[in-house]
């Protein structure tokens, strides 16, 4: 048993074999890190993600690897991929599928899309327009595609890792609030630093090919088994009467926050639950602190509100905002 808090009751460490599921996960991350450089927020919050069940936006601006780094998780899962790139054009039925003539039986069959898969990449969502966009909405809600008043159930495990260019681009269209907040995370990729830029291009004098993830070693150390076995074992990490009060202050916070125009929803509140325990469970605890709620409440929640139209003239983001009810809002002690 973990050594008591003070006024935070914590649970039971976890188990030799959740143990060795989480040892799995870190694995899977170095896995990672092998093609993917300075990007480690982002490449935590991509496993938290398929830990929790959840759906990942990544926002940066081009050449800072987002797709790069969804290849990458692909190759080192056992799991099918699919990849649907957004342009302008592209039609709902592109990506959900459609019912398709056989002219051999007289009868119209069910052809499957690529979101029949458990690793969809929708690279650069925002470049279609929202008809299309929504067409998600479904899948990542419900796991499953209705066409022609037909449901189809979509495998599990079940992932979208959507890629977005930063929305002040020109050629974008910005996600409805609907989409947004199906997003478990939204993760931002910054331009890497000096040092890390080094290193990317030290990479590429020794011969890697961002294109053939062999030419550095990259197998699959996971797969839908052992997905599973993390989700359970996340499950049962506990959280306390004074942790969950806490999250509901920070969501409830955001509400009367004035520089927002819209606060975070219920749903906000239970998937900052659900990444606090991931996280506790990735750092080898069967308990979360507060520290665990506020390192996860950035990526989170900030995607979930509005900012007023002169706060974000004043040059206040959603993350400031959050940043700064982090410091206010009371943490049980």
């Amino acid at each position: 048993m973990a050594p008591q808090g003070a006024g935070v009751p914590v649970g039971p460490d976890l188990s030799e074999a959740d143990l060795r599921t989480r040892d799995c996960l870190v694995a899977l991350r170095q896995e990672i890190g092998k093609a993917v450089v300075g990007q480690d927020g982002a490449v935590t919050g991509l496993v938290i993600a398929l830990v929790a069940g959840g759906h990942t936006l990544l926002e940066g601006v081009p050449g800072v690897a987002k797709t790069l780094m969804v290849r990458t998780l692909a190759t080192a899962l056992d799991m099918q991929m699919a990849r649907v790139q957004f342009t302008p054009d592209l039609m709902p039925a592109d990506i959900t599928g459609s019912l398709v003539w056989d002219a051999g039986t007289s009868t119209f069959e069910f052809r499957p899309g690529p979101v029949f898969t458990n690793l969809l990449l929708a690279d650069e969502i925002n470049r279609t327009p929202p008809k299309t966009q929504s067409a998600l909405l479904e899948a990542m809600e419900e796991h499953q595609v209705s066409v022609d008043g037909t449901t189809h159930a979509l495998d599990d495990p079940f992932m979208v890792v959507a890629t977005q260019n930063p929305v002040e681009y020109e050629g974008t269209y910005p996600l409805p609030e609907a989409q947004l907040d199906r997003f478990l995370l939204k993760l931002e990729l910054p331009l890497p630093g000096r040092d890390d830029e080094i290193k990317v291009l030290a990479r590429h004098q020794g011969g890697f090919d961002p294109l053939s993830l062999g030419t550095v070693g990259i197998t699959a150390v996971a797969g839908p088994e052992q997905i599973l076995a993390a989700r359970r074992a996340a499950a049962k990490v506990e959280v306390s009467a004074p942790v969950l009060a806490y999250i509901v202050d920070l969501v409830q916070a955001t509400r009367r926050s004035p520089s927002l125009r819209l606060g975070v929803s219920p749903r906000g509140g239970t998937a900052l639950l659900r990444t606090a325990r991931v996280w506790a469970f990735l750092q080898g605890r069967g308990y979360v602190t507060p520290d665990d709620v506020k390192a996860m409440a950035v990526p989170t929640l900030a995607h979930r509100v509005g900012l007023r139209a002169e706060a974000d003239l004043e040059g206040i983001t959603a993350r400031t905002v959050i940043e700064g009810l982090l410091a206010q809002v009371p943490v049980p002690r």
